[in-house]
């Protein structure tokens, strides 16, 4: 009998411990919780994580706060999550330049993607667009390949900083167009932006998120997008697809990770809840606005798609012999 009390006492208590992460996944949040961005508001970054912040607010009943830690394109506000406790009461708004360009680009990284980090969901994924200054009479990619061939390492491109997805972007171009041109990084979007306007320098390969308002405004020119799809936001500008450049798509993306020991159960019930965000009508709207497509998904998708971008960057890197100051 009391061998039979045991065996029961104990398969109950298994059955607590196995139903545990379902239970912990139904009562959380039970406090705020904290969407960590790499980048000052206003970005492209910041916009997406509000978006989210916002539904999830109203969702969980629970204040969704978005916090801004710039710096390193990023990696800063990385490093920070990844020291938090693994609750669910931070999280980070993974980018590709935290989660795909500096651990090819920074040895001295101080985390690391896969062990300190549990991905919950892509938000979106958003292309660059080459864009050109007003002043520019080579505003097809055919013509700036001719000008940077005719002028080596004089055809300047701006970017958000070294190692930035702009830069990443720009190193792309120069393998596969097999000419060199001048790299000139800035602290930012901003700066790039009103230079480029100014006409202090010719091209960038900027996120769409921060180049439509000047695009559509006539400030800039739009030259070419760098997925493999026109996005629904600029239909009238070709891709670097369909002007010669084959398989060419250097993309900004965007998602949710937690800290490295994140319980299964809270991953799974923000993935859920993130999903049924990103299928709001008023939300598409929004995202189509920014350029940012094809988020959604499982976690596993999420996974595979930051160890697939890794991978593709890191050949980048190491072809184009890309060197930036950790």
């Amino acid at each position: 009998m009391q061998r039979r009390s045991l065996i029961q006492a104990a398969g109950a208590a298994a059955a607590v411990t196995l139903g545990a992460p379902r239970v912990f996944a139904q009562e959380w949040p039970n406090g705020p919780v904290r969407i960590v961005v790499g980048f000052p508001p206003g970005g492209g970054t910041d916009a997406l994580a509000r978006v989210v912040a916002q539904k999830l607010s109203t969702m969980w009943n629970q204040s969704v706060i978005v916090e801004n830690k710039g710096g390193v394109a990023g990696v800063l506000a990385a490093e920070y999550v990844s020291t938090q406790p693994s609750d669910g009461s931070t999280l980070l708004m993974a980018h590709i330049n935290s989660h795909a360009l500096a651990p090819s680009l920074q040895p001295k990284l101080r985390y690391s993607v896969e062990r300190d980090f549990v991905p919950i969901v892509l938000v979106g994924v958003t292309p660059n667009l080459l864009i050109a200054s007003p002043t520019q009479k080579a505003v097809t990619v055919k013509d700036i390949v001719a000008l940077c061939a005719a002028e080596p390492g004089k055809v300047s491109f701006g970017s958000a900083g070294a190692g930035s997805a702009q830069h990443l972007a720009l190193e792309m171009f120069k393998l596969q167009a097999k000419v060199d041109a001048l790299h000139v990084p800035y602290k930012g979007s901003g700066p790039l932006l009103a230079d480029l306007m100014g006409s202090q320098i010719q091209y960038s390969f900027e996120t769409m998120t921060a180049a439509t308002p000047h695009v559509k405004s006539g400030k800039v020119i739009g030259v070419a997008q760098t997925r493999m799809k026109r996005a629904k936001g600029h239909p009238a500008i070709p891709t670097m697809q369909e002007q010669g450049f084959d398989g060419f798509e250097a993309t900004t993306w965007y998602g949710l990770a937690g800290p490295g020991k994140l319980p299964a159960g809270i991953a799974d019930k923000i993935n859920r809840d993130v999903n049924t965000v990103l299928a709001m009508p008023d939300v598409q709207e929004r995202l189509d606005t920014y350029g940012a497509e094809d988020g959604g998904g499982s976690r596993e998708k999420f996974r595979q798609f930051i160890a697939s971008e890794i991978t593709k960057w890191a050949k980048v890197v190491k072809d184009g012999k890309v060197k930036v100051d950790a």
